[in-house]
């Protein structure tokens, strides 16, 4: 007679385990880091998605209150020709979440596709893709960026994204060619070759599966680079300054010495801003570090306490001389 552990559990008046429950599988979600990083990307949204319908003027307006600090007509101040930068700001933040959102996800795609296939594949096809890798990886990104919008008469968003994702998508690919080596000889994907699964079929349902942790930190990378240097771009006037985000409005400020006129209220807003989106995407980073690496977990599901239960366990004795089993009751635990 043997005695597993859900009847040990029944025999000491203990509930059966349970299954795992939905707060269970959203362990990421219960990270203070991480709620933190979504909520304030969150406004972020919110603010590209409905700021040119709220802003209270037209951010190319001009007026005759010059260089008005903040107010209740100006939030956040006016420029030196009368703009409002409250305006400015609202209608620039579409701007710069589009070019940092559309270059992660087309430089992610491509890190994917060409990292994981030369991982998995191997042989000539793993190393023509890693070669054109190691090509992407030493570009100068952006130089090269600033070479190919100066060359472009209207530099637009969407360009300039496309651009970013060029010179972005080769750190990713490296990264996940070296954990695609590492997991194509696991047992379960062994045993899918056996069971006959296709090439794909293993790399969409055995792979992908476990490099999602890498693929979203990468993506949150890319973001954080591609709004930067979409900001970087505005504000040395390489971009079409005539499209407002946060880096053209650094720019005119820069350009007409907002800070030798004391004029802070400028530059100080969309400083903060670029500051704040910087901060949400880290902690969502780091939300996605501690959930990926159990050393690093602290509020993303490992602090729950375990309550030990204090009682008798029955233990399972060797046959007696009658050959029965006796079962006693005197190994008690400590309590704590």
């Amino acid at each position: 007679m043997s005695i597993t552990a859900t009847d040990v559990a029944v025999l000491d008046g203990a509930p059966a385990p349970e299954a795992p429950t939905r707060r269970a599988r959203l362990r990421f979600l219960r990270g203070g880091k991480t709620r933190t990083g979504l909520l304030m990307l969150a406004f972020f949204v919110l603010l590209a998605v409905i700021g040119p319908w709220i802003a209270p003027y037209d951010p190319d307006a001009m007026s005759d209150q010059l260089l008005q600090p903040p107010s209740g007509a100006h939030w956040f101040g006016t420029t030196h020709t009368g703009q409002d930068v409250l305006s400015q700001i609202l209608v620039g933040t579409r701007g710069v979440l589009i070019v940092g959102f559309v270059a992660a996800v087309i430089a992610t795609v491509l890190s994917v596709l060409i990292g994981v296939t030369a991982g998995f594949i191997g042989g000539a096809i793993d190393e023509i893709l890693s070669a054109l890798a190691n090509i992407f990886l030493v570009l100068p990104g952006l130089p090269l960026i600033i070479i190919v919008a100066s060359f472009v008469p209207d530099t637009g968003d969407l360009l300039i994204a496309f651009a970013i994702a060029l010179t972005s998508w080769a750190w990713g690919s490296r990264i996940l060619r070296a954990q695609t080596l590492s997991l194509r000889r696991r047992d379960y994907v062994e045993a899918a070759r056996a069971t006959g699964e296709s090439t794909w079929r293993i790399i969409l349902f055995e792979i992908m599966p476990n490099l999602t942790a890498v693929i979203a930190s990468g993506f949150v990378g890319t973001v954080i680079f591609a709004v930067l240097t979409e900001i970087t771009l505005a504000f040395i006037g390489v971009a079409d300054i005539s499209h407002w985000n946060w880096g053209t409005v650094l720019f005119w400020a820069q350009s007409n010495q907002a800070l030798a006129q004391g004029a802070w209220w400028w530059f100080v807003p969309a400083g903060l801003c670029i500051a704040l989106l910087g901060t949400a995407l880290a902690l969502i980073n780091f939300g996605i570090d501690e959930f990926v690496n159990p050393r690093l977990r602290t509020a993303t599901g490992s602090s729950r306490k375990v309550k030990m239960r204090v009682g008798f366990t029955p233990v399972a004795r060797k046959p007696l001389n009658g050959g029965h089993r006796q079962h006693s009751s005197s190994s008690k635990e400590p309590r704590p």
